[in-house]
């Protein structure tokens, strides 16, 4: 009888603590699970923008073809300063994981400021054809292109004002477990649009250019 109230007596104090760590342990793996879900929900869009592109690509209706357009060693610059931010988003969680905030914060404002140059030579690639008459109600090939490019472009811009909400979280609160959950998702979310533009980068801008 004695063992059996000894028994009782251990699970309900323990029952706390299981609890603590059960609670600790599920939200995490809850937020990296939902995360997966969305980024796949992610690749079924842009599949289905790179599919419309793939036929409606060659579709000019009169108007300029990529040779025509594409300004390769522009997106050549681009396409370099997106893949350098990939590798400097990985330097921040190799300091995230040595609990340096200072360093985490330098690396993550580097990475913020090569996916802003990243933008910004993309609004000025767009600016151009839109100034030369060449917007995305020219012809069927340009209107595929301009969703499919700016689908990626307004990804991007989202993962900067992520990545500087995270900034100020880490800067004031330090590198606590939740900050730590949502730095490994964006990294997941960066790595996924910089594949993504390879992609594009080959398929639209480097095929564009083909006779």
């Amino acid at each position: 009888m004695s063992d059996a109230k000894s028994y009782d007596t251990y699970n309900t104090a323990a029952a706390p603590l299981r609890f603590h760590q059960e609670t600790e342990h599920h939200p995490e793996n809850g937020t990296l699970l939902g995360f997966w879900l969305y980024l796949m929900s992610d690749c079924l869009i842009f599949a289905c923008l790179f599919a419309v592109y793939g036929v409606l690509g060659r579709s000019y209706a009169g108007g300029p073809t990529g040779a025509e357009i594409f300004e390769l060693p522009l997106v050549a610059l681009n396409t370099s300063l997106l893949l350098l931010s990939s590798i400097t988003y990985g330097f921040a969680m190799l300091e995230m994981q040595r609990n340096r905030v200072n360093g985490t914060l330098v690396w993550l404002a580097v990475t913020g400021l090569l996916g802003a140059g990243f933008i910004g030579i993309e609004l000025y690639e767009f600016g151009n054809l839109i100034a030369e008459g060449n917007g995305p109600q020219r012809s069927a090939f340009l209107s595929s292109f301009f969703t499919l490019v700016g689908t990626h472009g307004l990804h991007v811009s989202c993962g900067i004002i992520w990545l500087i909400t995270l900034m100020v979280q880490v800067k004031r609160k330090g590198l606590i477990g939740p900050n730590k959950r949502r730095l490994w998702c964006l990294s997941m979310f960066w790595h996924f649009l910089d594949v993504v533009w390879i992609g594009v980068f080959s398929f639209v801008y480097l095929m564009g250019v083909l006779p």
